[in-house]
């Protein structure tokens, strides 16, 4: 992380843990805005007054590490880049700083909502009896042919309004791997996500985006992972989202010239 943007982490009131409960919006609306890194500074910026920063452990800029999941004909991978207004994701997400690790399974439903559903692995992931049978429940027979695909990691900073009903996270210094060679890194790259119970009135995150010009985004880590790493899907159905890339990669190099 950028010392500007260290010292402005630092600048915003902390939370703990124990205060993001109220926040887990394990069913909800969420809304993403791929943009580039070097305007992640300005943004926070612009809206430490008024929200809230997590920090475990000492540290505000957390770092995740995520295997993914799917089936031996890409399921998941197809069901997101071909527009199922019903998808599913799997994956198993290390929390680094505290050591937690979770198998989580995400849908999407037809009215826009995000479910997701975890249960307590340790840190390797292991599939055993309890992970295929909480597997099946949400994922049916494909809970049993599903094998890891895609390895992540990134760093997050998360942030809860002290006004406002969201909690906003913000990923960069993005990487992605299939497990052999080196990771492809997306520096450029940052990820800002709202996530809230209904669709909220304007706050002072999304007026900041507003005057800004970043825009929301169907945008999906696991699928852009795949297509980069695994070279699967670049034609048209991937091809907005790769170009959107482009784009913020262009402006990242002129702003680093």
């Amino acid at each position: 992380m950028s010392l500007i943007l260290n010292n402005i982490v630092n600048s915003i009131s902390p939370l703990e843990l124990s205060q993001l409960e109220g926040y887990s919006f394990m069913n909800r609306m969420d809304t993403k805005y791929p943009f580039s890194f070097k305007l992640l500074p300005e943004l926070l910026g612009r809206i430490s007054e008024q929200y809230k920063v997590l920090e475990i452990n000492g540290v505000r800029d957390l770092p995740y590490r995520t295997t993914y999941f799917d089936t031996p004909d890409n399921l998941f991978f197809n069901q997101h880049t071909r527009g199922f207004v019903e998808r599913y994701k799997v994956r198993c997400r290390l929390y680094e700083t505290n050591g937690e690790s979770f198998l989580e399974v995400k849908h999407k439903n037809i009215k826009g909502r995000t479910q997701k559903w975890r249960i307590s692995k340790n840190d390797n992931c292991l599939f055993d009896n309890e992970s295929i049978k909480f597997l099946f429940s949400y994922v049916s027979d494909s809970a049993f042919n599903v094998r890891p695909v895609l390895k992540s990691r990134f760093n997050r900073i998360t942030l809860i309004g002290v006004n406002t009903k969201e909690r906003i996270t913000f990923d960069h210094n993005i990487s992605f791997s299939n497990g052999n060679g080196e990771p492809i890194r997306l520096p450029y790259l940052a990820i800002a996500e709202v996530k809230r119970d209904s669709h909220l009135k304007p706050s002072p995150f999304t007026c900041a985006l507003k005057d800004m010009l970043i825009r929301s985004s169907g945008f999906s880590k696991y699928c852009v992972g795949r297509a980069i790493v695994n070279n699967i899907a670049k034609a048209h159905l991937m091809k907005p989202t790769l170009h959107s890339l482009q784009k913020i990669e262009n402006e990242y190099n002129v702003y680093s010239a």
